[in-house]
């Protein structure tokens, strides 16, 4: 069966073509894709041949991960589903993660359309809900899980490092939870895009020591985007039994020394991936209002603007944050 996808032909390298897709089977279910959310720091190290699978890092002589199908999340209407499926039904809008695509160095991906997923890994949206808000669920559970990790009691303060998707959704959580949370980022466009009651700081106009040296100790650190080093600045700041949250892919740099925490006795979390109850659970967070997703999309491209999309991506000179491709 012919679909049409988002492939990374070779490194640094992006196509909008035609792929085959395998029949569908009996508990599978066929959709047609209306919005993809770009997964920016995930695809991009892909893009870069930084890596072959997972967090696991590409080295020289291994097999090129070309060509491939990017991207784990979208939404759109079921075309199709499988005598087996329950629950689902033809024309519910519904959130997906990866298709499945043949000839590829990986057998799945997610800017593909229409696309062939296992009824495990769709959701159907709440009635009259906009679809686009839920186009980038994977990615928005993956702050959730960062807030959701660590104890809140009313007040704590809770200091996300970094401003991207994940951080934001992280400090959102927290917020809801009962947090007061500040938020260290390095552009004032995406600082602006918190909500008015969580406290963004320039790092590169202010030392992080003296932006949160007014407060009375830090309860919790959330660290999104693998600055141990900054994360060694606050520690100091951290009290007793308090949390530390390390999500960011850190690489080979990303080791710390358990028993520096153990004097402060600083509880770690190491939260990666994700699961249908998160996944659920997240889901239920945008559709309350408050996990705040379209808010954060600052650019929208046409699928076949695909190569356009990842030059804007690509360009540290310019402004982007949530970047969605639109297939109709």
């Amino acid at each position: 069966m012919e679909a049409k996808a988002v492939v990374f032909t070779d490194k640094m390298k992006v196509a909008f073509q035609a792929v085959e897709i395998p029949e569908p089977a009996r508990d599978q279910v066929l959709i047609d894709v209306e919005y993809s959310w770009i997964s920016i720091g995930t695809e991009s190290s892909f893009l870069r041949q930084e890596r072959i699978s997972g967090e696991m890092a590409y080295k020289e002589g291994d097999p090129s991960p070309f060509p491939h199908v990017p991207g784990y999340q979208k939404v759109g209407v079921i075309r199709a589903i499988g005598p087996d499926v329950e629950g689902l039904a033809v024309g519910d809008y519904v959130f997906a993660t990866m298709g499945e695509v043949n000839g590829m160095f990986f057998p799945s991906g997610g800017h593909i359309s229409p696309s062939l997923t296992d009824a495990s890994q769709v959701w159907k949206l709440p009635q009259g809900a906009n679809p686009i808000a839920y186009s980038g669920l994977v990615l928005t559970q993956v702050g959730y899980n960062c807030g959701m990790r660590p104890p809140v009691q009313s007040g704590d303060v809770a200091v996300v490092i970094g401003d991207g998707l994940v951080g934001q959704w992280a400090a959102q959580t927290l917020l809801h939870r009962g947090a007061e949370v500040i938020v260290l980022g390095r552009h004032e466009e995406r600082l602006r895009l918190l909500p008015e009651s969580i406290r963004g700081i320039n790092v590169k106009e202010v030392q992080v020591t003296e932006a949160v040296q007014a407060y009375k100790g830090i309860n919790i650190v959330v660290d999104s985007v693998g600055a141990m080093d900054t994360f060694y600045e606050l520690q100091p700041l951290m009290k007793q039994n308090s949390h530390f949250v390390s999500a960011g892919f850190l690489g080979t740099t990303g080791t710390i020394d358990i028993q520096t925490l153990r004097a402060q006795e600083i509880t770690l979390y190491c939260p990666s991936g994700g699961d249908k109850v998160r996944l659920d659970a997240t889901l239920q967070g945008i559709d309350e209002g408050w996990l705040l997703t379209e808010e954060l999309i600052t650019h929208q491209f046409s699928v076949e603007q695909a190569a356009e999309a990842w030059e804007l991506i690509l360009d540290k000179r310019q402004f982007c944050l949530g970047v969605v491709l639109k297939w109709k």
